[in-house]
């Protein structure tokens, strides 16, 4: 399904600096053809970025395959990038992903999308704010609220400390060790107060970037009939309020993300690709 992704670094931005690893996905178009647009992957956080390597790359190759430019860039601390996690902080992630849209946009002038996963939804939406034009999002299982997101994280931490007999108050403690500016271990990641406190300050919910482009929206689910979380209607009439074409939709399959083992849901990519390519539906539930 397409050729062969290249793989190679770009330079941070100032302060961090760096590199960054990127893996880029060339377009399949005919000679004298256009590229149908750029796709920029945002990964997930922690260990659900490990999780879904496999699923992403093979969108990604689907994209490539069917005329899209993607790329999948690792941000400060994470994967084959520079620095370790605790380096990392919210406002040099978004100069990550502006700096990957610019390297593309410089490469690829035709419409933008910006792939978030899980909490790179979240940095997806906020580095939009700085990013030109119109900006189209395609959202895989958002997480519209960084702050139940970092809550999760910290309760790994609660969890593996059960096991011991030794979990009260882990949470609390975790919290105000961030609130003094002390990194902190949770499953193997070490997470300091930068990064905690912009993912806690992070939410679908606040004013989506304008000007309005389109938003596409999927979750995976194992429930029958499938549907979206009730928690993604509030979001989605928020987006589209704001001006953008929504399409959405609920896949069957497992949430990969999370899995013990590694996991496909084809069905994603299926639909990943035909919402893409789906202006006219999504031009609807917008006036819907």
């Amino acid at each position: 399904m397409g050729a062969a992704p290249q793989a190679f670094f770009i330079e941070g931005t100032a302060p961090a600096g760096g590199q960054r690893f990127v893996l880029w996905h060339a377009p399949a178009v005919e000679a004298g053809a256009q590229c149908r647009g750029a796709v920029l992957f945002v990964h997930a956080f922690g260990e659900e970025m490990n999780k879904s390597r496999r699923m992403v790359a093979m969108a990604a190759r689907a994209m490539a395959a069917t005329g899209f430019a993607v790329m999948q860039i690792d941000l400060l601390g994470c994967g084959d990038s520079s620095g370790e996690l605790d380096d990392a902080s919210w406002s040099a992630w978004i100069d990550d992903v502006v700096a990957g849209a610019a390297w593309m946009q410089q490469r690829f002038p035709g419409p933008l999308w910006l792939w978030g996963e899980r909490s790179g939804c979240l940095l997806a939406a906020e580095s939009a704010h700085r990013l030109p034009g119109i900006k189209h999002f395609l959202f895989w299982q958002p997480q519209g609220s960084g702050k139940l997101m970092l809550q999760q994280f910290l309760r790994l931490k609660k969890a593996s400390q059960m096991q011991q007999g030794t979990s009260k108050g882990v949470t609390e403690a975790l919290h105000a060790d961030l609130a003094q500016g002390q990194v902190v271990e949770v499953a193997g990641y070490r997470l300091g107060p930068a990064l905690a406190q912009g993912l806690a300050a992070a939410s679908l919910q606040h004013a989506p970037p304008t000007p309005g482009g389109r938003l596409v929206w999927l979750e995976v689910t194992s429930r029958d009939p499938a549907g979206l979380l009730p928690a993604s209607t509030s979001v989605l009439d928020l987006w589209r309020q704001a001006g953008y074409a929504v399409s959405s939709e609920a896949v069957a399959g497992p949430p990969f993300w999370q899995t013990v083992e590694i996991e496909e849901a084809p069905e994603l990519v299926r639909a990943t690709i035909e919402h893409l390519g789906d202006s006219r539906s999504a031009h609807v539930q917008a006036l819907a």
